[in-house]
């Protein structure tokens, strides 16, 4: 029951990691380190927000800036022994997308941005006699952005893609016998140094942080006879740390390019059920309060409300699991003084799984 009720549940969180607090597009969540046995896990999602501003009491209609994209992820797990595990994990930790359709009028018409970034993370977990574990291991992480913005004297931004490391630390206590769980990971900071191209010359480069984080992932199960598990997660993102400062972006308009004025905690909560040998299924809320500040123009969202339901097929090794969320994006301000608000995502997500 475990394997599919938290895949269900999981898919239909990670569908909606890509709206989280900042620029995020990974809970980074260590769950594959708990699987029983060996595991593979493949996970595809896809966002569909629509994104939508005006100025001027409606006056300017910025058109919607956020196109869809998709996302991958890559977790195995291998059991070395009766106490040691080890996982790798391949996921896109950050990214961003953004496209103002051209011809409205509005001032950021034809600004298009892209942030994106791949990490492996390897990890080794220990278990002791008392149900506690303790796990760390090294995060190797690649970001690179590109960005055009027209009225803005045709700005234009391209970096290099810079790789840097990080590492993860975390403890855990579990009880088998009730499908109960702890889990609290530290994801360090990492690093960056950018090498920058601006206005079509080379400008040196500058330095940004991947912010470091803390989640707390768990699980129990609440009816054996009914096959009830409740989960859920919190996770907090220091993204007061994160900037991007490109040197002539910064000597033009005096602020960085892209700043957070607040950290952020995302909360999830599910509960999942196994219908019968083959089927399992899950629902999931999420929430992120919206801080109420001043918002950035390549991402003018401030907090979050959600929905999600996923769905689990096993036959012998094999899980297919589906999964769907829908998202109210928290209304926001943005530097421009526009306004954003009765916005909207749909995300979806796929995950393939096998065991042995």
């Amino acid at each position: 029951m475990k394997h599919a009720v938290m895949t269900a549940g999981a898919i239909a969180v990670s569908a909606t990691g890509a709206l989280a607090g900042g620029v995020e597009r990974s809970a980074q969540s260590v769950g594959i380190l708990f699987e029983d046995g060996n595991r593979a896990e493949f996970t595809f999602t896809f966002a569909s927000p629509e994104v939508s501003g005006s100025l001027g009491g409606g006056a300017l209609q910025s058109g919607d800036m956020a196109p869809g994209y998709f996302g991958y992820a890559f977790a195995y797990k291998q059991k070395l022994g009766e106490r040691l595990d080890f996982a790798l994990i391949i996921d896109q930790p950050i990214g961003a997308d953004v496209d103002y359709p051209t011809g409205t009028g509005y001032p950021l018409a034809g600004t298009t941005a892209t942030l994106s970034s791949q990490a492996i993370t390897g990890l080794l977990k220990y278990r002791f006699d008392n149900n506690v574990s303790v796990y760390g291991g090294l995060r190797a992480e690649a970001v690179r952005g590109v960005v055009s913005i027209p009225f803005l004297g045709g700005y234009t931004l391209e970096t290099n893609r810079d790789l840097a490391l990080g590492y993860v630390v975390g403890a855990g206590w579990e009880r088998p016998d009730i499908m109960a769980r702890v889990a609290l990971t530290y994801n360090s900071a990492i690093e960056h140094s950018l090498d920058s191209t601006e206005f079509g010359a080379d400008t040196g480069g500058f330095d940004t942080t991947v912010p470091q984080s803390v989640n707390l992932e768990f699980q129990t199960g609440i009816s054996r006879q009914a096959q009830l598990l409740l989960f859920g997660s919190v996770r907090w993102v220091d993204w007061t740390e994160f900037e991007i400062a490109p040197p002539a972006y910064l000597g033009v308009v005096g602020t960085p390019l892209v700043s957070y004025q607040s950290d952020r905690v995302t909360y999830n909560l599910g509960l999942g059920k196994r219908f019968n040998e083959n089927w399992s299924g899950a629902v999931t809320l999420g929430y992120e309060p919206s801080n109420g500040d001043i918002t950035g123009n390549l991402g003018p969202v401030d907090g979050f409300a959600s929905i999600g339901v996923g769905a689990t097929y096993t036959q012998g090794n094999m899980e297919i699991t589906a999964g769907v969320r829908y998202v109210e994006i928290g209304d926001a301000t943005t530097t421009l003084g526009a306004d954003f608000s009765g916005n909207s995502a749909v995300a979806a997500g796929l995950n393939l799984a096998m065991t042995f």
